[in-house]
């Protein structure tokens, strides 16, 4: 099943499609301003209520195409590290990223940044690569039995918390 929700002010819409999961928000400010703060790994843990932030690893020195990373998560009590290789990185317009743990596929996540009048609206997606094998392993692992459920909630916390963010910064 795939869930969109789309957040316009106070305002959430949600789409159920399949089992990958998007949620946009307008945010007032620059689209490059934007890219610049969801490409910049260690700031992550400043608007995600999960993740911790991240490491370039394997010489990688910034977004780029192949670049790889470490990403840190919590949830409760649990803590987990992931591997991920950056997919695209067009400043201004999309950021997205492959994850995986124990060499095994687990996400796709992206950024997509469409500028408007006023700003930007930002979508961020989550698309779940995970096998079936692996998904009762991962619950164990992060403490989160309905991946998507979760990860819904958790990016409109993010999307809410980078907005405020950018909005400021302004």
């Amino acid at each position: 099943m795939r869930s969109e929700r789309i957040v316009h002010g106070a305002e959430v819409y949600l789409c159920v499609m399949s089992a990958d999961v998007s949620v946009s928000r307008v945010v007032a400010a620059p689209a490059d301003a934007v890219w610049e703060m969801v490409s910049d790994l260690p700031r992550m843990a400043e608007w995600s209520p999960e993740n911790e932030g991240g490491a370039w690893i394997k010489g990688a020195t910034g977004p780029a195409p192949g670049a790889a990373f470490r990403g840190s998560n919590r949830h409760g009590g649990k803590s987990w590290k992931t591997v991920a290789k950056v997919v695209d990185a067009e400043p201004g317009h999309r950021f997205s990223f492959r994850v995986t743990a124990m060499g095994l596929p687990v996400a796709l996540w992206a950024y997509d940044i469409t500028p408007t009048e006023s700003g930007c609206t930002v979508t961020e997606s989550w698309t779940d690569l995970r096998r079936g094998f692996f998904k009762p392993i991962a619950a164990k692992v992060t403490g989160v039995s309905d991946r998507a459920a979760h990860n819904g909630s958790t990016m409109e916390q993010t999307l809410a918390n980078l907005a405020a963010a950018a909005e400021s910064s302004d």
